[in-house]
């Protein structure tokens, strides 16, 4: 974990993204990280001024037990189901860190200073039980800067709709396919619509649409190698990069059209694309990657705290690394195609894997909170 030490010398390497229009999210949370005062170095001095959480990375914190136990015992002793009891720690946690980035959220009028908790990975094709969850969630987070995270499944599009509707902030995950990001940014779009219709205030109202990057990467380069020819190989690393850059395509002209232009005109604000899984997976390329290639105006990068390193260690900043790159990207996605790597199956693939990759950690995480209260159990009697 980065100290309070190294969170302070992060600040000057990361604040040329700063100057890009790039807002650095962390893309971790933890009871430690909390009580240590390392996440507020990191928003005080280290340039991260937002925070994302996701079931791996919950599965990962509450999994070891640290920081957790008073809870624990207490959620024990109350006797509360499994369910109950991780998602009171859970809250517990994005409240708090909430918290920690409220100043930012107010010092940049609600642009930044975000804590995202995602549903339930088991509802990920249950629209009611999606917007269900997603109220009690914001309901018991209770705080002006948390977005509640739903997936972009088949389900979960209209869930983002009607969740918005109601006035909740959404980060949308899960995103792999440029026809899903177009889905999603309809049902950004309907949901403001609908909030507008019931007299809400569009201002107060954020989303960002988190669409994955090296995952992309790790399946098509597996394709690819297994052809082996020189065409191949040299089109490995490329897929990932050409995906995002057509999908902010896509967001600039999404939001320069005229049924965005009536929204904006009431206070609406965009929902801005959120670059997730970014930390590299092939060990072949350059560990800030998915960073230096992937700067643009009006972006967020969420990193894991092993690529927030590498950045404010050896990041160099170019400058926009997107816009004007999309004719080549279509011919990078092309190329790939021709090779008979079917871009609408590998899409559809890596978003079953999200949810099911999901899933299991979610699983993982009950069993092993079930384990805790059956061991504080015992020790209380």
């Amino acid at each position: 974990m980065i100290t309070v030490t190294e969170a302070t010398a992060t600040a000057g390497a990361i604040e040329r993204l700063s100057e890009e229009g790039v807002s650095i999210w962390l893309d971790d949370l933890s009871r430690k990280r909390l009580s240590s005062g390392n996440l507020a170095a990191l928003v005080e001095a280290g340039g991260v001024v937002g925070v994302t959480t996701n079931p791996s990375i919950f599965q990962a914190a509450i999994g070891s037990g640290e920081g957790y136990q008073e809870q624990l015992a207490d959620l024990a002793v109350r006797g509360v189901t499994v369910d109950e009891a991780v998602r009171m720690m859970t809250t517990a946690d994005v409240r708090e860190a909430a918290d920690v980035l409220r100043p930012v959220h107010e010092a940049t009028g609600g642009r930044d200073g975000w804590v995202s908790i995602e549903v339930d990975p088991r509802l990920a094709h249950d629209t009611r039980a999606t917007v269900a969850e997603a109220r009690q969630l914001a309901w018991l987070v209770d705080r002006p800067n948390v977005m509640i995270k739903i997936p972009a499944t088949e389900a979960g599009v209209p869930a983002i709709t009607a969740v918005l509707a109601e006035g909740i902030s959404v980060n949308v995950t899960l995103i792999f396919s440029l026809e899903r990001y177009r889905q999603v940014m309809d049902a950004y779009l309907a949901g403001l619509e609908q909030a507008a219709a019931q007299g809400l205030d569009l201002s107060a109202l954020r989303s960002v649409a988190s669409f994955f990057v090296s995952r992309v990467d790790s399946e098509i380069d597996k394709r690819l190698t297994v052809l082996g020819t020189e065409e191949a190989l040299a089109l490995k690393g490329r897929a990932a990069l050409a995906n995002a850059r057509l999908a902010y395509e896509a967001y600039e002209e999404v939001f320069s059209g005229p049924r965005w232009l009536a929204l904006a005109g009431t206070g609406a604000h965009r929902q801005r694309p959120l670059w997730a899984s970014t930390g590299v997976k092939d060990p072949a390329y350059k560990d800030t990657l998915y960073v230096e290639e992937l700067v643009a105006p009006g972006t967020v990068n969420t990193m894991p705290e092993a690529t927030l390193r590498a950045v404010a260690d050896h990041g160099e900043i170019t400058g926009d690394t997107v816009t004007g790159g999309s004719a080549q990207a279509r011919a990078d996605l092309a190329a790939v195609e021709r090779l008979g790597i079917a871009y609408d199956e590998v899409v559809g693939l890596l978003e079953d894997e999200g949810v099911r990759k999901f899933e299991t950690a979610w699983q993982e995480l009950l069993d092993a909170v079930a384990k805790a209260l059956d061991g504080k159990e015992v020790a209380a009697e």
